[in-house]
Protein backbone atom coordinates (compact mmCIF):
# COMPACT_ATOMS: atom_id res chain seq x y z
CA UNK A 1 0.00 0.00 0.00
CA UNK A 2 1.25 3.47 -0.89
CA UNK A 3 2.47 5.88 1.75
CA UNK A 4 -0.53 8.76 1.61
CA UNK A 5 0.68 12.51 3.02
CA UNK A 6 -1.34 13.23 5.61
CA UNK A 7 -3.73 15.50 3.25
CA UNK A 8 -4.10 12.99 1.17
CA UNK A 9 -5.18 10.86 3.67
CA UNK A 10 -7.48 13.09 5.63
CA UNK A 11 -9.42 13.62 1.90
CA UNK A 12 -9.50 9.96 1.89
CA UNK A 13 -11.07 9.78 5.25
CA UNK A 14 -13.62 12.07 4.32
CA UNK A 15 -14.50 10.13 0.96
CA UNK A 16 -14.70 7.07 3.37
CA UNK A 17 -16.96 8.56 5.77
CA UNK A 18 -19.34 9.79 3.11
CA UNK A 19 -18.77 13.39 3.75
CA UNK A 20 -18.70 14.30 0.40
CA UNK A 21 -22.49 14.31 -0.32
CA UNK A 22 -23.87 14.60 3.12
CA UNK A 23 -23.78 18.39 3.54
CA UNK A 24 -25.05 19.01 0.31
CA UNK A 25 -27.13 22.31 -0.13
CA UNK A 26 -28.90 24.02 -2.70
CA UNK A 27 -26.83 26.79 -4.56
CA UNK A 28 -27.70 30.23 -3.51
CA UNK A 29 -28.19 33.16 -5.92
CA UNK A 30 -25.56 35.10 -6.14
CA UNK A 31 -26.01 38.71 -8.36
CA UNK A 32 -23.89 41.99 -9.26
CA UNK A 33 -25.00 45.17 -7.92
CA UNK A 34 -28.01 45.83 -10.64
CA UNK A 35 -28.70 42.08 -10.59
CA UNK A 36 -26.72 41.11 -13.28
CA UNK A 37 -25.73 37.36 -12.91
CA UNK A 38 -22.37 36.54 -12.19
CA UNK A 39 -20.31 33.95 -13.69
CA UNK A 40 -16.93 32.40 -12.50
CA UNK A 41 -13.78 32.75 -14.96
CA UNK A 42 -10.91 30.53 -15.57
CA UNK A 43 -13.16 27.11 -15.02
CA UNK A 44 -13.58 28.41 -11.50
CA UNK A 45 -17.43 28.31 -10.75
CA UNK A 46 -16.49 24.31 -9.93
CA UNK A 47 -14.21 25.71 -7.20
CA UNK A 48 -17.17 27.20 -5.73
CA UNK A 49 -20.24 24.46 -6.25
CA UNK A 50 -17.59 22.11 -5.00
CA UNK A 51 -17.88 24.38 -1.73
CA UNK A 52 -21.66 24.60 -1.63
CA UNK A 53 -21.68 20.82 -1.16
CA UNK A 54 -20.72 20.98 2.49
CA UNK A 55 -22.42 24.38 3.24
CA UNK A 56 -23.59 23.44 6.85
CA UNK A 57 -21.28 21.34 7.97
CA UNK A 58 -17.48 20.51 9.20
CA UNK A 59 -16.04 17.84 6.42
CA UNK A 60 -12.63 18.01 8.23
CA UNK A 61 -13.93 16.94 11.70
CA UNK A 62 -11.62 19.91 13.07
CA UNK A 63 -12.51 21.66 16.03
CA UNK A 64 -10.53 24.71 15.28
CA UNK A 65 -8.35 26.33 12.16
CA UNK A 66 -10.01 24.52 9.53
CA UNK A 67 -10.67 27.24 6.79
CA UNK A 68 -7.45 26.17 4.72
CA UNK A 69 -7.88 22.82 5.23
CA UNK A 70 -11.32 23.14 3.70
CA UNK A 71 -10.43 25.40 0.89
CA UNK A 72 -7.48 23.05 -0.10
CA UNK A 73 -9.99 20.23 0.02
CA UNK A 74 -12.23 21.69 -1.92
CA UNK A 75 -9.46 22.74 -4.73
CA UNK A 76 -8.00 19.51 -4.70
CA UNK A 77 -11.78 18.00 -5.17
CA UNK A 78 -12.32 20.38 -8.44
CA UNK A 79 -9.34 19.39 -10.02
CA UNK A 80 -6.17 22.13 -8.59
CA UNK A 81 -3.80 21.76 -6.85
CA UNK A 82 -3.75 23.87 -2.96
CA UNK A 83 -1.07 25.06 -1.24
CA UNK A 84 -1.11 21.73 1.07
CA UNK A 85 -1.07 24.42 4.15
CA UNK A 86 -3.17 24.42 7.31
CA UNK A 87 -2.62 28.33 7.11
CA UNK A 88 -4.77 30.59 5.92
CA UNK A 89 -2.02 33.10 5.13
CA UNK A 90 -0.56 30.51 2.22
CA UNK A 91 -3.05 31.28 0.17
CA UNK A 92 -1.70 34.65 -0.21
CA UNK A 93 1.02 33.41 -2.48
CA UNK A 94 -1.19 31.12 -4.31
CA UNK A 95 -2.54 30.91 -7.58
CA UNK A 96 -2.83 34.27 -9.92
CA UNK A 97 -3.34 37.13 -8.14
CA UNK A 98 -6.26 39.42 -9.51
CA UNK A 99 -7.30 42.86 -8.67
CA UNK A 100 -10.51 42.67 -7.16
CA UNK A 101 -13.31 40.00 -6.26
CA UNK A 102 -14.30 37.69 -8.71
CA UNK A 103 -16.26 34.57 -8.83
CA UNK A 104 -14.17 31.15 -7.88
CA UNK A 105 -11.81 33.58 -6.78
CA UNK A 106 -9.47 32.72 -3.34
CA UNK A 107 -10.23 35.79 -0.94
CA UNK A 108 -7.80 35.48 1.55
CA UNK A 109 -8.12 37.87 5.04
CA UNK A 110 -6.95 38.85 8.19
CA UNK A 111 -9.22 38.39 11.59
CA UNK A 112 -7.87 38.89 15.20
CA UNK A 113 -5.40 36.46 16.20
CA UNK A 114 -5.18 34.81 12.30
CA UNK A 115 -6.52 34.69 9.23
CA UNK A 116 -8.76 33.38 7.16
CA UNK A 117 -9.79 32.24 3.71
CA UNK A 118 -12.63 31.26 1.37
CA UNK A 119 -14.02 31.50 -2.25
CA UNK A 120 -16.06 34.37 -3.79
CA UNK A 121 -19.21 32.78 -4.93
CA UNK A 122 -20.92 36.68 -6.15
CA UNK A 123 -20.77 40.20 -4.84
CA UNK A 124 -23.67 41.77 -2.55
CA UNK A 125 -25.72 45.19 -3.51
CA UNK A 126 -23.35 47.40 -1.05
CA UNK A 127 -20.23 46.17 -3.39
CA UNK A 128 -18.78 43.67 -0.70
CA UNK A 129 -18.10 39.83 -1.55
CA UNK A 130 -20.36 36.98 -0.95
CA UNK A 131 -17.87 34.56 0.39
CA UNK A 132 -18.06 30.06 1.08
CA UNK A 133 -15.86 29.67 3.63
CA UNK A 134 -14.86 26.88 6.26
CA UNK A 135 -14.73 27.25 10.13
CA UNK A 136 -17.10 30.58 9.84
CA UNK A 137 -18.82 29.45 13.35
CA UNK A 138 -17.50 26.02 13.25
CA UNK A 139 -19.23 24.97 9.78
CA UNK A 140 -19.25 25.61 5.82
CA UNK A 141 -20.86 29.61 5.57
CA UNK A 142 -21.40 31.54 3.01
CA UNK A 143 -21.88 34.78 3.65
CA UNK A 144 -20.97 38.62 2.43
CA UNK A 145 -17.61 39.62 4.29
CA UNK A 146 -16.14 43.51 4.25
CA UNK A 147 -14.16 44.42 1.45
CA UNK A 148 -11.45 46.02 4.05
CA UNK A 149 -11.15 42.44 5.73
CA UNK A 150 -9.57 41.17 2.42
CA UNK A 151 -5.79 41.86 1.66
CA UNK A 152 -5.79 39.78 -1.52
CA UNK A 153 -7.78 37.76 -4.28
CA UNK A 154 -5.96 35.29 -6.45
CA UNK A 155 -7.74 32.49 -9.02
CA UNK A 156 -6.84 28.76 -8.65
CA UNK A 157 -4.07 27.80 -11.50
CA UNK A 158 -3.67 24.25 -12.95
Amino acid sequence: MAHLSPWDAGVAHMRARGLADAYASAPSTSTLVGGESMSGGFGSSNVVAEARRYLGGNPTGRGSLWCARFMNMVLQESGYRGTGSDLARSFANYGQRVSGPQVGAIAVMGRRGGGHVGVVSGIDASGNPIVISGNNGNRVREAPISRGRIYTYVMPTS
